[in-house]
């Protein structure tokens, strides 16, 4: 391991990824690989109850960003003594309305994409278990606690704020790197000590992309299910 991402989730986590592997720092190990392969949600169950076993969650992994990981991003220092540390970073009210338009909307918006996503958890176990898990990791983080952080309230701002300075405290300095994808290549490569590319910086995973991922996946996930049932009962029965 030689990165370890300790910024939240709505930071460019995604472009973090792309980048880092396109830097030779790949496989980077970002949520999208718990999205693809739900099994892998009990490993990180059982890193929340302190039984982690970082060879087996991240074998082959040079890198990793966004949740799961940077949830853990002290318990991975200490794994992993020689890497360093990316702190990515954005202005806090916009953070905190890109959450109530992903993450907190999907647990408690009233949206189609949140009314989706619960009746998936009726029908997929996979994805009620992974939904449990993110909910309690954010709810022990102190980011987000319940419903009561609506955004708007400045509340996850905050939370947010108060968290990068305890990554800030926490790091030592000539291990970490705060950063903010606005600052392109130059910092991030200067920090890892490789080659600026001669492309752009990519530049993934807005808002509705998001929303859009989930939504396909809760439908396929329901059609399946309706696949599989039974409702010749139901027409004998008008």
């Amino acid at each position: 391991m030689f990165v370890i991402g300790a910024g939240l989730p709505r930071t460019a986590t995604l472009t973090q990824k792309i980048a880092l592997e396109q830097l030779g720092f790949g496989p980077c190990y970002h949520m999208v690989e718990v999205l693809g392969d739900l099994s892998r949600a009990e490993q990180w169950r059982e890193a929340l109850e302190g039984d982690s076993n970082w060879d087996k969650v991240l074998p082959g992994y040079k890198a990793t960003v966004d949740w799961p990981g940077a949830f853990f991003y002290q318990e991975l220092m200490e794994a992993f003594p020689e890497a360093k540390v990316l702190l990515s970073v954005r202005d806090g009210e916009a953070w905190e309305r890109s959450m109530g338009e992903t993450i907190w909307g999907i647990f408690y918006g009233d949206t189609v994409a949140r009314h989706l996503s619960d009746a998936r958890a009726l029908v997929d176990e996979g994805w009620a278990s992974y939904m449990s898990l993110m909910k309690e990791m954010w709810v022990k983080s102190g980011l987000m606690t319940s419903e009561v952080d609506e955004p708007g309230t400045g509340s996850m701002a905050r939370a947010m704020e108060r968290y990068n300075e305890e990554v800030k405290a926490s790091v030592p300095p000539e291990r970490l790197l705060v950063w903010n994808p606005a600052d392109g290549w130059g910092p991030l490569c200067e920090f890892l000590e490789v080659p600026v590319p001669v492309t752009p910086l990519p530049h993934v995973n807005d808002s509705k992309s998001f929303g859009v991922m989930l939504s396909d996946a809760a439908l396929r996930a329901l059609n399946t299910w309706r696949d599989s049932q039974d409702f010749s009962t139901l027409a004998a029965h008008p």
